[in-house]
């Protein structure tokens, strides 16, 4: 079945970076686009970045812009988000989903069929 595990998240101080990883199994990885949403508690679940099937297009929220970087390895199933500079607004659970058709670095979560179950990231300031 498809599973998509989400990793890397935890506890930091402001300005510290962090890097998550999604891993994902049971589905053509590398026919999909992936992106990273996150819901921060009482808010709205939120688009944080996403990425095309071969790497080459690339879509950031205003909030990330200039502090996060999504890639992925098609050799691994494997999708990450690399976020520095990192703030107390950046608290959330972070997940990764999959949306097929992946020509294109979707922002709309209707877009994604698949999702993981999310990471905790946790900024203290």
């Amino acid at each position: 079945q498809v599973q998509l595990v989400e990793s890397g998240g935890g506890s930091v101080q402001a300005g510290d970076s962090l890097s998550l990883s999604c891993a994902a199994s049971g589905y053509p990885f590398s026919a999909y686009a992936m992106a990273w949403f996150r819901e921060a508690p009482g808010k709205e679940r939120k688009f944080v970045a996403s990425i095309n099937w071969d790497g080459d297009a690339m879509e950031y929220s205003d909030s990330v812009t200039g502090r996060g970087s999504i890639s992925r390895d098609n050799a691994k199933n494997t999708l990450y988000l690399q976020m520095n500079s990192l703030k107390p607004e950046d608290t959330a659970v972070y997940t990764c989903a999959a949306a097929p058709g992946g020509n294109a670095a979707y922002t709309d979560p209707e877009r994604y069929r698949y999702w993981g179950q999310g990471t905790q990231v946790t900024v203290s300031s």
